[in-house]
């Protein structure tokens, strides 16, 4: 039985975190998360969800430490020192282990990154993935070294990106393997069957930090990098756009069949339309009208994106349907204008 210390801190580290618990094969000793932030109006000090799961096994009765500090300080070295861990199994941590801190663990540690490495090393590997319309990603359990996820991979495994994937829904599949594949790794390297394979150099790509304004929209793009760019960027930063002077964000969208154009029921400024000339040639960014079997139509600079579900700055988001019940006049405008 290996003795653990689990660092993470969002809802995708908590289920693998969960499923550790409840397995008993290795014994957690102490979980190393971010401190509680505050959230809602009244600015609650809320706790991470990693931390919440190991409230819920501390009540429990399961003898494990929690520690949040801001900083990796000697004083947390000198906490974890003290309860002789193994190794450190990591997943979505966000902070950066030194080695004084490393050489706490006489087993090493590993980490779980959703990519498949040495494809997209860095913070953001998911968004990464769908921004470049990749169909495949995964998981990869690696050995954590000084230099940024470029240790021996351990274990791996291939992930399907669907048509209607998001980084949410991808990261969730993540989420969903991680704490199998922790165990697996985590046992063979009890055992010593682990067999590390060097990263390629050569094949190494990053991605870098996203930052809010990555999420503005051109709508000079195909439709099909505009889809991509509004799921790779759910939930955070979020994709948006200008319409006049408001802001408008857009949360789920697909490419629109220009295939079953003639089955559809197309409605502009009160008209219904069954000719594709009558509606596409408009400068990106025009609102086309709404197709009332699957939403409002966007021109772009290749095709059309059918746009699904939408919020206004300050207000809630909602499906096409009540957000044109709401905004009579958004057919007659300009997006990104």
């Amino acid at each position: 039985m290996l003795k653990i210390v689990y660092c993470g801190s969002p809802e995708i580290a908590a289920l693998p975190l969960k499923e550790l618990f409840e397995d008993k094969t290795h014994q957690i000793v102490a979980v190393l998360t971010n401190p509680p932030s505050m959230k809602g109006r009244k600015g609650d000090l809320v706790p991470t969800p990693v931390e919440m799961v190991a409230r819920d096994f501390q009540a429990q009765g399961r003898n494990v430490e929690i520690l949040t500090p801001e900083k990796l300080d000697a004083s947390v070295r000198e906490k974890i020192s003290s309860l002789n861990p193994d190794i450190l199994v990591c997943f979505a941590y966000g902070k950066i282990f030194g080695p004084k801190f490393l050489e706490l663990f006489p087993m090493g540690a590993i980490n779980l990154h959703p990519s498949l490495l040495p494809k997209y090393r860095g913070c953001a590997p998911v968004p990464a993935a769908i921004l470049n319309q990749d169909k495949i990603t995964g998981i990869t359990i690696q050995r954590l070294v000084q230099q940024m996820d470029a240790g021996d991979i351990l274990l791996q495994k291939e992930l399907v990106i669907q048509d209607d994937d998001n980084s949410e829904t991808v990261l969730n599949k993540a989420s969903s393997q991680g704490g199998k594949l922790f165990l697996e790794v985590l046992n063979q390297i009890e055992n010593k069957t682990e067999k590390p394979v060097p990263q390629d150099e050569s094949q190494a790509t990053y991605c870098r930090m996203l930052e809010k304004e990555d999420g503005k929209i051109d709508w000079s793009k195909s439709a099909n990098e505009i889809d991509a760019k509004i799921r790779a960027f759910y939930p955070w930063p979020g994709a948006f756009t200008k319409v006049g002077e408001n802001i408008l964000k857009i949360h789920s969208c697909s490419v629109f069949d220009m295939e079953k154009f003639e089955t559809t029921n197309i409605t502009v400024a009160d008209c219904s339309v069954q000719k594709l000339s009558s509606i596409s040639g408009k400068i990106p960014g025009t609102i086309l009208g709404v197709d009332k079997s699957c939403g409002i139509l966007v021109q772009t600079g290749n095709g059309i994106l059918v746009l699904k579900n939408l919020q206004w700055q300050a207000k809630k988001a909602m499906n096409w349907k009540d957000f044109m019940n709401g905004s009579k006049q958004f057919c007659s405008c300009i997006c990104g204008q």
